[in-house]
């Protein structure tokens, strides 16, 4: 699946990815993260910016865990 999106992304075109696996936000260009929790306790954005910012800031729930997977934790 990542290589169909780089695919996409090469010929020119944007992607909007709705995902929480953590493969697909460490290969993303651009985070949003919405929070600070689910449901009706999130819907804020609490970071934007690249997957390497988000782990160096380790200040969102998704950036601690996408940290450990990235081996940075």
């Amino acid at each position: 699946m990542l290589g169909l999106l780089d695919r996409i992304v090469d010929s020119g075109k944007s992607v909007i990815v709705i995902e929480h696996h953590q493969a697909v936000m460490a290969h993303a260009d651009w985070i949003i993260d919405l929070g600070p929790g689910a449901g009706h306790d999130g819907g804020r954005v609490v970071f934007e910016g690249t997957p390497a910012a988000l782990v160096a800031a380790r200040a969102t729930l998704t950036g601690q865990h996408l940290a450990t997977y990235v081996g940075a934790a």
